[in-house]
């Protein structure tokens, strides 16, 4: 089992709150994705129910019973961070097993789950071999055998791929969504890249200042943002949001439109404007254009591979069925 229910949690360091009371339900076998930009409390709240940080106010439940006084240790739970913190001078196969020593397992259960975990994070054949002999990929995964050999209740993972290169990351995110759906254990994953965000995650929790912003699913998230910042910040590239005549004729103080629902023209269409930036992608072509009646460039997306010159008059065509419209606090109007 593996619910987590954080009822009215909060923390202050001295007399700065940086999280406000908050309420999250995480429900047992659920992937569950902190998100938001730098500061916004999301490894913080991580910390809070891993038992690293104490609560200034509220309880954490693990599987109903109140954890919040309980120990890192007793809790069930297993971390793993951004960096491996593994031993150099210790083999694979030590490094996995070191909980289960430090627990005072035996000699032939401690073999058997490292074997097992080995199996499968596909590390059998690196078992004999120390860390500074493997990749950073294989290192990481090396850090994740150490949680999984401990059987916990959930897993809580602190922007485990942040010291990856870009192809290393898209690999451990497809391995990770992999051992989520074979151990169909709770996981919750920190991680300041939204694309990690949608890809990965069962429910996203969206994060600013320590205010929790929206908890839903990714599409959920992307299709209907509760606010301007979901909506900024959620999607690659982010929506793009405009003020000014334009959004009061839809009766808004800010219109959103995706990248992807505004078609543009060489011909005709609503707004005119003049291509910056262009970004070929292949499958995709990214535009950057100045419009007239908007103070920052609009973000089009074209499928496929788009020919425009810089500079170029173009028109844009946003598909209105697919506006979003936000109220002068940046509230999403129905």
């Amino acid at each position: 089992m593996g619910q987590i229910h954080l009822d009215k949690v909060s923390k202050c360091f001295g007399d700065v709150e940086v999280i406000p009371p908050l309420d999250l339900e995480i429900e047992d076998g659920e992937f569950v994705v902190f998100v938001g930009p730098s500061g916004c409390g999301k490894s913080t709240l991580l910390r809070l129910i891993a038992g690293l940080e104490d609560v200034s106010g509220g309880q954490v439940l693990i599987d109903g019973h109140d954890a919040t006084t309980i120990s890192p240790a007793k809790r069930g739970l297993a971390m793993v961070f951004q960096s491996y913190a593994l031993y150099p001078h210790m083999s694979v196969r030590k490094n996995i097993a070191f909980p289960l020593r430090m627990a005072g397992l035996d000699k032939t259960e401690q073999d058997k789950r490292v074997v097992q975990a080995a199996d499968v994070l596909n590390l059998t054949d690196y078992l004999d071999r120390r860390p500074g002999q493997l990749s950073g990929g294989q290192r990481q995964r090396v850090a994740i055998g150490r949680a999984i050999v401990r059987e916990p209740a959930a897993f809580l993972f602190d922007e485990p791929l942040s010291n990856l290169d870009a192809a290393l990351r898209v690999g451990m995110r497809l391995e990770i969504s992999e051992l989520h759906k074979r151990l169909a254990t709770t996981m919750i994953y920190v991680t300041h890249d939204q694309v990690e965000a949608m890809t990965m995650a069962d429910k996203i929790v969206v994060l600013n200042a320590g205010v929790v912003e929206q908890v839903g699913s990714p599409l959920e998230l992307y299709h209907q943002p509760c606010n301007t910042f979901v909506a900024g910040f959620i999607g690659s590239p982010k929506m793009n949001l405009v003020q000014g005549e334009e959004a009061a004729s839809y009766n808004a103080t800010t219109i959103g439109i995706r990248p992807e629902h505004v078609m543009i023209s060489k011909d005709n269409g609503l707004w005119k404007g003049t291509v910056g930036v262009s970004e070929h992608l292949g499958s995709d072509t990214f535009f950057h254009v100045k419009c007239d009646a908007f103070s920052a460039p609009l973000t089009v997306r074209a499928s496929g591979a788009v020919e425009l010159d810089y500079g170029a008059s173009v028109f844009l065509s946003p598909d209105t069925s697919k506006l979003h419209r936000f109220d002068q606090t940046g509230q999403r109007l129905s």
